[in-house]
């Protein structure tokens, strides 16, 4: 799909990001034209899920802002966390429990705006199998990646009874339209649309009903950033938030460009994404004027979590060390 064109493209912004972080560039002013250029690496390949950052390109945001933003795709296993701490790379785009497996591993990123709330992740199931909720979740075949923080709290949670975990197929949904007991991960706003256009009859079961609901496509730095640069963090992200903004309300313009860059994704499934997302963004606890807001509850119930799958050591991570909501408008840290 959609997936495989840009790798040869990651793979030498890779390099070339790498070039320029180890080139011996002379030490310049905080307002200089050079400390206002910053890279924003993706956790995938251009898709609805990064709408907002696109937008703030698009609609001028970063520029009104005083900050060029040279945006970067992923794609698979893209090491988001690394190449922020590793400083190859200023920013980046990744989940919340990525961010603290990486913190559990000494990566010192900081999470700065979420602008998803609620996690987009799902089971997919077929409509006519009769599965309407995880209690019905029994004796069908299960693609998805049993490693993913998410998939062990799956397992741990539910019984699975006559369950049979198979590795995910890579956002395909070949195999689920051939059987009707098969499940797979999915996104809401990707795999279930690609589904039904070929004729499925896909219903997702959300991963967050069962708790597990940690933010998404949030904006992540080096705490060594924030604290030699906290201006520079403050454009970036009150740019990124006016751009999700941007996104939500219009995202025509921005889906075109995101179509441009990565052809493989229609802007039928972008336009199809973008209304899928907002009320995963905009939800009952966080208004539109709040978008981008964390609280240091649910960064300690995702840490809790973690350490219950064992993922990371308990007490190997805090949680308030993660996150900071201090570029975050009107938003305090709850």
């Amino acid at each position: 799909m959609w997936k495989t064109r840009f790798t040869i493209a990651v793979l030498g912004l890779f390099v070339a990001v790498g070039c320029q972080a180890e080139s011996d560039s002379p030490p310049t002013d905080d307002d200089s034209p050079k400390k206002n250029e910053v890279t924003l690496l993706l956790n995938w390949f251009p898709e609805a899920e990064h709408g907002g950052f696109f937008a703030a390109e698009v609609h001028g945001g970063f520029a009104e802002a005083g900050v060029t933003v040279k945006i970067l795709p992923g794609g698979p296993n893209s090491p988001v966390v690394q190449q922020v701490a590793n400083r190859d790379v200023d920013f980046g785009v990744t989940n919340a429990d990525r961010v603290l497996l990486g913190r559990a591993q000494d990566a010192d990123v900081v999470a700065v705006m979420s602008p998803i709330q609620m996690s987009p992740r799902s089971i997919m199931v077929h409509e006519k199998s009769g599965i309407k909720s995880f209690d019905d979740l029994k004796d069908v075949t299960l693609a998805m990646s049993g490693g993913a923080t998410w998939a062990q709290f799956l397992q741990k949670k539910l019984p699975l009874k006559g369950v049979r975990i198979v590795p995910s197929p890579g956002g395909s949904v070949a195999q689920f339209l051939r059987e009707e007991k098969f499940a797979q991960q999915a996104y809401v706003f990707s795999e279930p649309f690609v589904a039904k256009k070929a004729g499925g009859d896909p219903h997702n079961l959300m991963v967050s009903d069962l708790g597990f609901n940690p933010y998404t496509s949030v904006l992540i730095c080096r705490r060594e950033t924030i604290e030699k640069n906290p201006e520079l963090v403050r454009k970036v992200v009150a740019a990124s938030i006016a751009g999700w903004r941007t996104y939500l309300s219009k995202p025509d313009k921005t889906n075109r460009h995101i179509h441009g860059i990565n052809p493989e994704m229609d802007l039928d499934i972008l336009t199809f994404g973008a209304k899928a997302l907002q009320p995963l963004c905009v939800t009952e606890t966080v208004a539109e004027d709040e978008l981008g807001a964390m609280t240091l509850e649910r960064w300690q119930t995702l840490v809790s979590q973690l350490e219950d799958v064992g993922a990371i050591e308990k007490g190997r991570v805090e949680a308030g060390k993660a996150f900071t909501a201090q570029f975050l408008p009107d938003v305090e840290t709850r």
